[in-house]
């Protein structure tokens, strides 16, 4: 005669061989099913049926897996919010947990705006007025939007180029030493500012 082969089954269906159950699960929820960023619900405990629990995202309720832990992934990339025909490329660095507007847009010159499309991706830097009055913007490479290559000439001296930024020029024609020292001449440049010449005083 066999023995120990006997089996005791729950109404929900768990079953132990050759002795009783140690516990009849009545809400499967209490095995922590799901996912930390997800909330379990056990429908039915009373009659201990399996398989029936639900786990739903917190991050968007509307995703709910039953049976086991959802996927609580949302790649708002996945909905191309950035402009194509900017060549704009998006990048969501936190999908699992299904955070929203931390996406971004990043233009092909490096312009980046987060949680939506780059109105514009700058094709000419100079519209953005970067010189000063006294000088005049270019920018050299429109066509591929590269950033910090545009440059600022004084007016005053087109040899003072800067690249990427204002220019400085000041001229203090003072720095010439125009006056004579052996008569202990003083200079002074009333406006050096603006490159104006041969407005020094001895």
């Amino acid at each position: 005669c066999s023995l120990k082969d006997y089996t005791c089954t729950c109404p929900n269906g768990v079953v132990a061989t050759g002795g009783a159950v140690t516990k009849c699960i009545d809400n499967e929820c209490d095995a922590t099913p799901c996912g930390m960023d997800q909330t379990c619900a056990d429908p039915d405990t009373a009659s201990n049926k399996l398989h029936d629990f639900t786990c739903t995202c917190k991050s968007d309720t509307s995703i709910v897996q039953t049976d086991g832990p959802a996927t609580c992934s949302k790649n708002e990339c996945d909905a191309n919010p950035c402009d194509a025909a900017q060549s704009q490329v998006c990048n969501d660095p936190d999908p699992t947990l299904g955070s929203l507007k931390d996406y971004t847009c990043t233009c092909p010159n490096g312009v980046v705006a987060t949680g939506g499309a780059v109105t514009k991706c700058i094709d000419n830097e100079c519209d953005a007025t970067p010189c000063g009055m006294d000088q005049t913007c270019a920018d050299p490479d429109t066509a591929s939007n590269k950033l910090h290559d545009f440059t600022c000439t004084c007016k005053s001296d087109t040899s003072i180029v800067q690249t990427d930024g204002p220019a400085t020029c000041s001229k203090n024609e003072c720095d010439a030493n125009p006056c004579d020292a052996a008569q202990s001449q003083v200079c002074n440049d009333p406006d050096p500012t603006l490159g104006s010449l041969k407005d020094y005083t001895c």
